[in-house]
């Protein structure tokens, strides 16, 4: 393939993105199929119809992703999993209901265990970590490592307790480029957060399961060459987003994006300790989380997965939120852009590449789900992680 391709649905406030790597492999980002979507005589955009028309059947006749990121688990990024996806040993995979087979998940085991403190977590949530710890389980085993039993660990857990899980599991800082069993040159992973647990018990209390989000940087490749950076924060907010630029001040280059998916879908509370409805425009902006968010590259983008953005209290989608990220963007004339915005029901797809020009003809109808572009590739190395082999 001589492109790459992001898909990002309007699930209102939540996310839902599948990254299309140029080698073909595809990486599903968080899910909030609502209710309303399965129903044909609702108007809600009908987005596990939309995901399942762009995946490809294997050799069984089985409908696959190759991977599916969870950042965390509240519901509206998790809903909809027990309805669309197969859960299981893969040879328990039925015809009949022809559910979608996860491949290989990618899941923190962090943030699961943060949850369980304060939050309940939802039933598919609950299903997500059952699946998860059943692949755990099955690699400890010895068990096969085939479609449908592959997972890969984001960020270690407390006491030493994924030690013994070294060919599943990511680290903090990590890169990695390989999905699903195979290396992979047609991307590169960073693994930013969950940061790992502290013991320090007030710092871990503010660390709930919104900032146990994972953080991912993906750089996707044509022909071997970053094309394009994007920064996926879940909904992290402040205080991880401080520790994470603590982290990585002086290595500012692994937060640097051409795309970011707005965190916790456009809220104040990943920029700000402040709450908007109680301060308004006198809330203050953290430098330290705005420094982190900020590293956008030259014609940069911002998508919020969000509900249109109203000038009002709600948060989120905040509007003040917006109004920092615009005047992020307007330094390096990047543009902001809300999936909420209009009556849209087709996803907004960004297709970047070789032949992206060539691509913007077919994807054309209709005109505002879609668009495609080019970044330049400016010939920076990726940045390694210390110690990474």
């Amino acid at each position: 393939m001589s492109e790459v391709k992001t898909v990002h649905f309007r699930v209102g406030n939540g996310d839902m993105t599948l990254v299309e790597f140029g080698s073909g492999r595809k990486l599903l980002i968080d899910i909030n199929i609502r209710e309303a979507a399965d129903d044909p005589d609702d108007d809600t955009p009908d987005v596990g119809q939309q995901l399942r028309s762009r995946l490809k059947r294997d050799s069984k006749g089985r409908l696959c992703i190759d991977a599916f990121l969870l950042t965390h688990p509240d519901d509206d990024h998790i809903r909809g999993l027990w309805r669309h996806f197969h859960l299981g040993p893969p040879e328990e995979w039925s015809k009949s209901a022809d559910k979608i087979l996860i491949r290989e998940m990618w899941s923190s085991a962090t943030v699961f265990r943060r949850a369980s403190k304060t939050h309940k977590l939802s039933d598919d949530a609950k299903d997500w970590a059952a699946e998860a710890r059943r692949r755990v389980q099955h690699y400890r085993d010895g068990g096969m490592l085939s479609d449908g039993n592959r997972i890969l660990l984001m960020g270690e857990d407390i006491n030493g307790k994924t030690d013994d899980l070294g060919d599943i599991l990511i680290r903090t800082n990590d890169a990695f480029a390989f999905i699903n069993g195979n290396n992979d040159d047609s991307f590169e992973a960073r693994l930013l957060a969950p940061m790992p647990p502290t013991g320090d018990e007030e710092l871990e209390e503010q660390l709930s399961k919104n900032n146990s989000s994972v953080i991912l940087r993906l750089e996707l490749k044509v022909g071997g060459a970053t094309t394009a950076r994007y920064l996926f924060g879940g909904d992290a907010e402040v205080a991880v987003w401080e520790r994470v630029w603590e982290r990585n001040e002086k290595r500012a280059l692994r937060l640097s994006y051409d795309v970011m998916i707005a965190p916790h879908h456009c809220s104040w509370h990943s920029l700000s300790w402040d709450s908007w409805s109680d301060y308004g425009e006198e809330a203050e902006v953290s430098e330290a989380a705005r420094n982190a968010l900020s590293q956008a590259r030259s014609g940069a983008r911002i998508i919020a997965s969000s509900c249109e953005v109203l000038d009002d209290d709600d948060d989120p989608p905040c509007i003040r939120a917006k109004r920092e990220y615009e005047d992020i963007l307007e330094a390096v004339g990047g543009t902001f852009h809300c999936l909420g915005d209009g009556n849209e029901v087709e996803p907004f797809v960004l297709v970047i590449g070789a032949s992206a020009k060539k691509a913007e003809n077919l994807l054309r109808k209709p005109a505002a789900a879609a668009a495609a572009f080019t970044f330049p590739n400016r010939g920076v190395k990726p940045d390694r992680p210390d110690g990474f082999a």
